[in-house]
């Protein structure tokens, strides 16, 4: 009997599968409940007699056999009570499961009731969002937009997000083809949210505590946001840090740990070529292992801010539809306290310097770099013409990032007198509720030119204290050769290198910063056409 109410429960339930996720859960779980007891009860009444008492009564199959050998009546009324126990277990065990299928339905009517709510609400807010998009919404611009009152209707056309190229796509809809090889795609609101993993590099800090902590302080989802933690270097006691995160990271280990040979002048840069070898790994383990479209890469000595994922997750549609970027960063070389608004939290600039220190690499970008990878120097060689073919990133007024490492191969350069005094955001910025599609260059470039030389030509000597300009700015500080620059840069406290002619957070050779509380443009002559990759 037991093997009958088995199959007849594996059947219902089986029944039960497929029904459930169609949306009558009320209605079919009402049908088996009814259903289940009735079979149960034509089960029972079908029943052939327990047994027959009298003499030579018995129960089947053999009637003339006695029903306790050697023992009468009187033993078969004591057989017939315990199947009689028997059997009433096994009706409250079965009364069980049915209680058991009954709370199942009624769990299952809350969740559909929850899902049904949401849909609801989706789609009320894709009615306001289209509403909203019928009329330009007031966002925070650009400075310059503001400060020079440009003409900003065309830097509100709205830019459609994006999703990862592994979310599914409607085949028959135009608006949502996915046009990869100018690494643009099209999103509408109902397409799944992108994951955009965070990969660290560690190698033998401990320290690297500090950045995993702020990491999953911030980290708004452990779906959306995985992170791995690729190490170098085989250090123990680092390995046990990352190992006490458990499932809250992934760790994987670089597993080359040999020196690598190179000529007798480049021995002492030997840890350079081990941070090239273990990029290229990591990298390849994101995107051909682990198949992620896009990762954003920290160093172990890195803090990041508490709006760094709403930042990254608000640029990567722009990233993706502009095939005039190739990364996003956190960072800005001149974000040193005294040289950014405070009160600017929320601008954002096109550069065509690359910043590293917390950025954004698409997978297409990355196949494209992977077989010209250098055997060391990484982020030099990211700033050369032939890598950066004329494409720029994003970068903050104020960082999303500092870095606390001082011990490193670098060996402390720039640490001491820039890196430690970079400032970080402190103030939640909600970027993915903003129109960020003023940053695609279509509409940047002309407003950028606009504010930049439009802003009044002054000398260095009038910025400085004692100066007799008055007001918050704008204004312009012109360099006309590679040695103006240097010594310029050098009177305004931002930095005066210059990577294949390009200056560090420059955009078409222009650097944005405050001097004394006031918007400076250090600037090339009007009509700036393209670098001089001599200056360097």
């Amino acid at each position: 009997m037991k093997t009958a109410f088995s199959s007849l429960r594996s059947l219902l339930w089986c029944h039960w599968a497929m029904v459930r996720k169609k949306g009558t859960l009320i209605l079919c779980g009402a049908f088996l409940f009814v259903a289940w007891n009735a079979l149960l009860l034509l089960f029972l009444w079908g029943r052939p007699p327990i047994g027959r008492l009298g003499e030579g009564g018995g129960a089947e199959p053999g009637a003339g056999e006695e029903w306790v050998a050697g023992k009468g009546k009187k033993g078969g009324a004591s057989g017939l009570a315990g199947e009689v126990i028997r059997l009433a277990e096994e009706v409250e065990s079965e009364l069980e499961t049915q209680k058991k299928l009954l709370k199942q339905i009624q769990s299952h009517r809350s969740l559909w009731e929850q899902h049904k709510d949401v849909g609801k609400r989706e789609t009320e807010d894709g009615k306001d969002k289209k509403d909203e998009l019928k009329e330009p919404q007031q966002v925070p611009q650009l400075q310059f937009l503001e400060e020079n009152k440009v003409d900003v209707k065309k830097a509100q056309n709205p830019v459609v997000t994006t999703p990862p190229p592994e979310a599914k796509q409607d085949k028959n809809s135009d608006d949502e083809k996915i046009l990869s090889s100018e690494n643009k795609v099209a999103l509408t609101d109902s397409s799944p949210q992108p994951v955009i993993p965070i990969l660290v590099i560690a190698c033998d800090r401990v320290t690297v505590r500090r950045s995993l902590d702020k990491l999953i302080q911030h980290r708004p989802s452990v779906e959306l946001h995985p992170i791995i933690v690729s190490q170098d270097c085989g250090h123990a006691e680092t390995a046990r840090v990352i190992g006490s995160y458990g499932s809250q990271v992934t760790h994987i280990s670089q597993p080359d740990l040999a020196d690598i040979p190179v000529r007798p002048d480049h021995r002492k840069f030997q840890g350079y070529y081990k941070i090239a070898r273990h990029y290229r790994w990591a990298l390849n383990q994101v995107f051909n292992t682990f198949s992620y479209s896009t990762v954003v890469i920290v160093e172990d000595d890195l803090e990041v801010a508490p709006d760094f994922f709403e930042y990254f997750r608000a640029l990567y549609p722009i990233l993706r539809s502009d095939p005039s970027l190739w990364c996003i960063s956190a960072w800005n070389d001149n974000g040193r306290d005294g040289l950014v608004d405070p009160g600017k939290s929320d601008l954002l600039y096109r550069t065509d310097f690359f910043p590293g220190l917390g950025w954004m690499l698409l997978k297409e970008v990355w196949a494209e770099l992977e077989p010209k990878w250098p055997k060391a120097f990484w982020d030099d060689w990211m700033r050369h013409p032939e890598q950066r073919k004329e494409r720029s990133c994003i970068r903050p007024e104020i960082s999303r990032t500092i870095t606390f490492g001082r011990k490193g191969v670098s060996l402390g350069q720039f640490f001491d007198q820039y890196l430690r005094y970079i400032k970080l955001n402190t103030e939640f910025v909600p970027f993915t509720t903003r129109d960020l599609s003023y940053l695609v260059r279509e509409h940047y470039d002309d407003a950028f030119d606009k504010a930049v030389y439009s802003a009044p030509l002054v000398k260095v000597e009038e910025l400085q204290q004692g100066g007799s300009l008055k007001g918050p700015g704008p204004f312009r500080v012109q360099y006309s050769s590679r040695d103006s620059f240097k010594v310029l840069a050098r009177n305004l406290g931002v930095m005066d290198d210059l990577k294949s002619g390009v200056p560090r957070a420059g955009y078409r050779g222009v650097v944005s910063f405050l001097s004394r509380g006031r918007r400076v443009y250090l600037a090339p002559p009007e009509g700036w056409t393209k670098y001089d990759t001599s200056w360097s």
